[in-house]
């Protein structure tokens, strides 16, 4: 039983503590900032600071909408190996789907509130919203790619 729950669960585990390392400074607009900015000057040297702080913004949002995406999906994938379900059987319920999400905001809400004790951070109660509907995305396509391939 405990390889098993193991096998399930220590990727939603790891990919946790990615999300909490992310949550640090290391993950501050400052410090992505020194990485977006000079790509973008690579490509265009005449690029406007409003320009880079527009891509920042949609490249930071973009990474809570898919590292959250990915966490649901571990999620799913963990509830059915603890189960012993192949991941084509056992039929689809947004009754655990709506659980999943429901955890992944709820790990959104504390990660939040980590970052509002980072000096170099602060929470937002719109980043909550955009790694719920990353989730959300998640799973719609997971329920979408079985249907295509007739698992439900």
């Amino acid at each position: 039983m405990f390889p098993r729950l193991l096998k399930a669960y220590l990727p939603v585990v790891l990919w946790m503590s990615i999300i909490f390392i992310g949550s640090t400074d290391l993950g501050s607009s400052q410090r992505t900032s020194r990485i977006i900015g000079p790509i973008l000057r690579w490509f265009n040297p005449d690029v406007s600071d409003e320009t880079i702080r527009i891509v920042q913004a949609f490249v930071r949002k973009g990474a809570h909408v898919s590292v959250y995406g990915v966490l649901a999906a571990l999620v799913w994938r963990g509830r059915r190996v603890a189960r012993g379900v192949k991941l084509c059987e056992g039929g689809w319920s947004w009754q655990e789907a709506l659980s999943i999400i429901a955890f992944c905001a709820l790990y959104a809400v504390t990660d939040e509130l980590h970052q509002s004790f980072v000096q170099s951070r602060q929470g937002s109660a719109w980043d909550v919203g955009f790694d719920s509907a990353g989730a959300l995305c998640a799973l719609i396509a997971i329920w979408a790619l079985g249907r295509w391939k007739k698992c439900w």
